[in-house]
This record gives structure tokens, C-alpha cells and sequence, in this order.
């Protein structure tokens, strides 16, 4: 057992706690990661919230992090102390129906476990003040040492600065694999990205990867068309725009060929899937809705286009992570810019408000 900082959530819509926690060394098959880095991800302010009614809590969020392995359990051999690593929301275990049909991210095997907030085994590695606290999404990485089975891990080249390669565990991640995967974006193609946070911003970069010749960027802050054109955004619309549909319209004619919703309100879903080419259009949700949310779209829209949801785009954690690093070492990922600030754990409770605003760039825990 060791002591570690973390900031836990007591309840939901509760202010951060920053305090000593003790964590339990890895049982057989898992890791004990020390975090170097943690974004700040909207998905965890929707939990946070209470909108999102899958959480347990007292829980320590953070499901965005990159590390060193410190230490593993019995039976490990994956990977081994010392590795640099990420901690992925998305396990892959390599021997259940959805990894071995390779047409699936959701791996099976830690999926009720790690909903609950729990290990495999059904009990937590955290403690505060004697009592147990939840993981959450097989991360936790608000905290700076954390457990991890092995198969929610996935080792990296030591080039890959830490502080960046936290991003690939989830929006990165996500915005790249929408437009990649689950999509398959294809060049010379018209693509439209509502919602220009960190996913959005890097749905833009996966759409110039893919060669897209039209890229347009649609957000409610006027001042993310700066960093979107540095992205890749051919076009910027203001999402509060009156003449929105219009000006779609006049820059796409009958729709773009892929449209990606990538705010997590089902107002913007409809409105992105509308945008979607009427004949051929394909429009994938990406953003994360409150518990129970739905989306009302009249049937004779569905004609000609095609609705896709993702989780993580599509990427599997072990076997498609590593892939990502390796494109941030030779300069391909420009994750600079999606950076808004670096802070400490200590101060995070007090910037809670403000760091999750769905307009801000990402916000970067540094432990080191």
C-alpha cells in the first residue's frame, strides 16, 4: 500500500477534494501506474454532474492519463516497470467476441467491472480515510498513482512527451478515430465538424489526414477559428449564426458526404445529421449526452444518409494507442495547440468551473 494525491469527487455536483489516498499494489494482471499527466475531458464533467447516472461514487476521476509502470502483478507480462504507458478507457483483452472479431472496440471482458468502478476481482484499490473509493472508466488518472488492469494498458515509445500523449487516451483519440475509422473520410471529400473542443479540433486533423478538400469548423467561440484553420478548417461557421443553415448550404449544396457531432447535445446531433448529404451523407456521434438523452429525427431523413455512433473511435486500447504515439514522435499530431494551460492537482477544485466549459481548450494536470 501507498499514499498518493488525488482529487475525489464525494458526490455527484460536489466540490473537488485534493487529499491522500491510499492505493493497494496491483493484484495478479494488473498494473500501478505513476500519472505524469491527466487531461481535464468533458465526458468527465458530465459524470461529475450526475447527468451521466452509471457513475459510483465517492469516485477519483480522470480518464485521460499517461504514465510510468511503477510496479505489476503476478502474470503480467505485457508490460513491465519502467514502460511509459496510457491507461485506456477502452481494455482490450484479446480473447472475448469483440476483440477477436476485430470489428469492435468494446471489449467484454472488464466491461461490468469497470462500469461499477471496480476491479475484476469486484473491489477497489483506493481508500480515504479508511473507507473505499471507486475507480472510474478503468482510469482514475486524478489520481497520481493509480492500478490498471493490463489489458487497459497500453505501452508506448519513451519519446512520446507525457504531458501530450495523456490527450491520445480519449479525445484525441476519439476526434481522429471518428473521422478514420468509423467514418473512413476519403480524400477529396466535404466533412463538417460541429463542437471545435478537443475532439472536434482533432476530427479536424484526422479529416486533413484523410485528404478531405473541404473541412468546415462550426463552434459557438468565434476565437476557435484561428486555431481550427491551423488544424486544417478550410471554412469556419459561428454556430449562434442565424444564417448557419444558410451558409451551409451555399458551401455544400445538398450536404456534406460526413458531418461529426462532437458537442454531446442532441439539439446539435439533429442539426449535424441534417447537415449530412441527403443522398450519401454519413454523420457520426461522437460527443457524450446526458443519461437518457435521445434524438429526434423524423424517419424520411433517414433515406439516403446514415447515422454512427463511436466510442474512443473505434481505436482498441493495446493494439491501436501505440499506433498514435508513434505519429506524435514524427510530428504528425500538432497536440500544442489544443493545450490551454498546465496546473497542479492542488489546484484543480478551484478551477473546476472554468476548466470544463465545453468553449475551453484542453486543460493539462502535471505531477511532475
Amino acid at each position: 500500500m501507498l499514499r498518493s494525491r488525488a482529487a475525489i469527487a464525494i458526490e455527484p455536483a460536489a466540490p473537488l477534494v485534493v487529499d491522500e489516498i491510499h492505493v493497494d499494489g496491483p493484484a495478479p494482471g494488473e498494473c500501478l501506474v505513476k500519472i505524469a499527466a491527466s487531461g481535464v475531458c468533458h465526458t468527465d464533467l458530465v459524470r461529475w454532474s450526475g447527468a451521466d447516472k452509471s457513475a459510483n461514487f465517492p469516485c477519483i476521476l480522470g480518464h485521460e492519463g499517461a504514465g510510468v509502470v511503477v510496479d505489476v502483478g503476478k502474470g503480467v507480462t505485457g508490460v513491465k516497470v519502467g514502460d511509459h504507458v496510457i491507461p485506456s478507457h477502452k481494455p482490450e483483452c484479446r480473447e472475448c467476441e469483440y476483440c477477436l472479431s476485430r470489428k469492435s472496440n468494446l471489449c467484454l471482458k472488464f466491461r461490468e467491472p469497470q462500469r461499477r468502478g471496480l476491479m475484476c476481482d469486484g473491489t477497489s484499490r483506493y481508500r480515504h480515510n479508511g473507507r473505499p473509493v471507486f475507480h472510474y472508466m478503468g482510469v482514475s488518472s486524478f489520481s497520481e498513482y493509480v492500478v490498471v488492469p493490463e489489458i487497459s494498458v497500453a505501452a508506448i515509445d519513451k519519446r512520446a512527451p507525457l504531458e501530450r500523449a495523456c490527450l491520445l487516451g480519449c479525445g484525441v483519440g476519439t476526434g481522429l478515430g471518428a473521422v478514420i475509422n468509423v467514418a473512413r473520410v476519403f480524400p477529396g471529400s466535404s466533412v463538417v465538424v460541429f463542437g471545435l473542443g478537443c475532439i472536434g479540433l482533432s476530427a479536424i486533423m484526422g479529416a486533413k489526414i484523410s485528404g478531405a478538400r473541404k473541412i468546415i469548423g462550426v463552434d459557438v467561440d468565434g476565437g476557435k477559428e484561428a486555431v481550427a484553420t491551423a488544424l486544417g478548417a478550410t471554412d469556419f461557421l459561428l454556430a449562434t449564426a442565424d444564417t448557419l443553415a444558410d451558409s451551409l448550404t451555399d458551401l455544400l449544396g445538398d450536404g456534406a458526404d460526413f458531418t461529426f457531432e462532437c458537442v454531446g447535445k442532441p439539439e446539435v446531433m439533429r442539426t449535424a445529421f441534417e447537415a449530412a448529404h441527403r443522398g450519401w451523407g454519413v454523420c457520426v456521434l461522437c460527443g457524450v449526452a446526458a443519461s437518457g438523452a435521445t434524438v429526434q429525427i423524423p424517419p424520411e431523413k433517414l433515406a439516403g444518409r446514415t447515422l454512427r455512433g463511436t466510442a474512443f473511435g473505434g481505436y482498441r486500447g493495446r493494439t491501436d494507442v501505440p499506433m498514435l504515439a508513434d505519429w506524435l514522435v514524427e510530428g504528425r499530431l500538432p497536440l500544442d495547440v489544443l493545450v490551454q494551460e498546465e496546473i497542479g492537482i492542488e489546484e484543480l477544485p478551484r478551477r473546476w468551473s472554468t476548466i470544463t466549459q465545453g468553449s475551453r481548450l484542453r486543460t493539462i494536470i502535471r505531477w511532475h
